[in-house]
């Protein structure tokens, strides 16, 4: 097996100066970097919070009929990946890439199943003791709107689409370094565009009531994707649009983000 280290080092936001020894309760967009090897990603902490789910009224006219209804949602506390998770640390961990753009590490991993995924995630955590995994799709949405901190903006980060996200206009047909494009209000990367990214939950319709901590159904057909990618148009990287496909289903503008 791959001898892996893992180091962990604390950034604030704020100061972007080292943190002596991580705190009881973080504050809400710190930063935590982690190093495989010599590979870093940094982590943002996702302070829990009340938002609407779905297409809330800066979405009207994009939005499509799974959109609806919009429902409350309750979250718990969590971190989030500040990027897609890149090449260099998907072939850090399982030692090969799968992806069709090659040329630079940077860009975000694709090429990967749902199914994929699980496997990336059960080595790093087996590699680092920790307990990464993807996102539920709650839990990305009110990131991609930016937490607490949210401005109301329809794309991840601002009403003005060319600012946060590589998508069909402007890409030209090839995913980018991830972190290359203006961060949302939680300092988070490319969550409109450069590549979709896989959710932990099973696919469904939405219904208009209250939740706490959703993860979907139990079971079902299809396996939900977010964020829009280089590929679509701009009404696909919205932060209300939401995709689904099978757990096997692989494609060069689908990738995933790390939870944990």
């Amino acid at each position: 097996m791959m001898a892996i280290c893992l180091t962990m080092s604390f950034t604030s936001c704020s100061n972007d100066e080292p943190v002596d020894d991580p705190i009881d309760e973080p504050v809400d967009g710190e930063v935590f970097t982690y190093n495989v090897n010599s590979v870093p990603f940094n982590m943002v902490y996702v302070k829990g919070g009340t938002f609407l789910m779905g297409a809330t009224e800066e979405q009207a006219g994009d939005n499509q009929s799974n959109e609806t209804p919009v429902n409350r949602v309750h979250l718990s506390s969590y971190f989030i990946g500040q990027t897609e998770v890149t090449q260099a640390l998907w072939l850090e961990v399982m030692g090969a890439n799968p992806s069709r753009f090659l040329g630079n590490l940077q860009r975000p991993v694709e090429q990967v199943s749902w199914n994929d995924c699980q496997t990336f995630l059960s080595r790093l955590n087996e590699l680092t003791g920790k307990n990464f995994r993807l996102l539920t799709e709650a839990e990305w949405e009110f990131a991609a709107r930016g937490g607490n901190k949210s401005l109301g903006y329809k794309y991840a980060g601002s009403d003005t689409i060319w600012n946060v996200a590589w998508y069909s206009d402007n890409a030209y047909s090839i995913p980018h370094p991830v972190a290359t494009k203006a961060p949302n209000e939680l300092g988070l990367y490319d969550m409109s565009g450069n590549v979709c990214e896989w959710c932990q939950d099973w696919y469904d319709s939405y219904t208009s009531e209250e939740k706490t901590n959703p993860t979907g159904p139990a079971t079902a057909s299809y396996r939900v994707f977010r964020g829009g990618g280089w590929y679509p148009g701009a009404s696909c990287c919205r932060v209300s649009w939401r995709n689904r496909n099978t757990p096997v289903f692989t494609d060069a503008d689908l990738g995933l983000r790390l939870a944990l």
